[in-house]
């Protein structure tokens, strides 16, 4: 397990999903990567009763990285989150629960498709499905050999750059610099790039984009190329981008 960072696709305008997907399955392979299967990630929300108090939410994610693992981020409600990390006997303990929580089905959602593998780098393609709806697309791109994100940032910005042919901003994907609650109450910002990387920081890159997509009523077109800031890492667009493919070919070359 390396550092990873999480990418909201914007899709370009006049295109489907599906084509977007193959558009970048064919850029990647045509670099050299390896496809070497599948993947999924899914999330289910469930709702404290109003009987037992003040409504708690808790998330249950799943990651096929992680087959033996279920994740757990419990919202208290007063804007703290709790992770959890357990077996998959969790799973139906959330079965027997049903009297305290609820399952909300209707939100239930995912991010599946294939998998790629190109030198150091492990890069997934996923297309993200509620209730089989299609609500957008989102890269996952891993640095296997390094634990902190400020020490590789600069080598996963090109490697983006040269997989989707445009600039990337330098900055850290919002996703590193959160707002966290200090022992004084007080709101200030807690710099994630310099701490070391685990799984459930992967999880909860996929919780917020996944939240932002159970807000939005319409899929994101991209109207132009760029770049912009997205839940848990950096929104990105590829209209035309097909022109900066030889560029992104050479700076890719390992």
């Amino acid at each position: 397990m390396g550092v990873t960072v999480l990418l909201p696709y914007q899709i370009p305008e006049g295109k489907t999903g599906a084509q977007a997907i193959d558009y970048l399955t064919k850029r990647l392979l045509a670099l050299g990567a390896i496809h070497t299967g599948q993947f999924l990630v899914d999330c289910e929300t469930y709702i404290s009763t109003p009987q037992h108090g003040p409504a708690k939410t808790v998330h249950v994610l799943h990651d096929s990285e992680y087959p033996a693992s279920t994740f757990s981020i419990l919202d208290n409600g007063a804007g703290k989150q709790i992770p959890l990390v357990a077996d998959n006997l969790f799973d139906l303990l959330m079965l027997k629960m049903t009297t305290v929580y609820t399952s909300k089905k209707q939100t239930k959602i995912e991010s599946k498709g294939a998998r790629f593998e190109y030198g150091d780098f492990l890069i997934k393609l996923g297309s993200v499905t509620m209730q089989e709806n299609f609500k957008g697309i989102l890269i996952e791109i891993e640095y296997r050999p390094c634990v902190v994100l400020s020490f590789c940032w600069e080598m996963i910005r090109e490697t983006l750059q040269g997989f989707l042919g445009m600039p990337i901003a330098k900055e850290y994907p919002a996703y590193f610099s959160q707002q966290i609650m200090n022992p004084m109450g007080q709101q200030q910002i807690h710099p994630k790039q310099n701490d070391l990387y685990e799984p459930i920081d992967t999880i909860n890159q996929y919780l917020e984009c996944f939240t932002n997509y159970r807000k939005q009523n319409v899929l994101p077109v991209a109207s132009n190329v760029g770049v912009g800031a997205g839940a848990g890492g950096v929104a990105v667009t590829t209209q035309n981008a097909a022109a900066g493919m030889q560029g992104g070919n050479q700076r890719m070359r390992m």
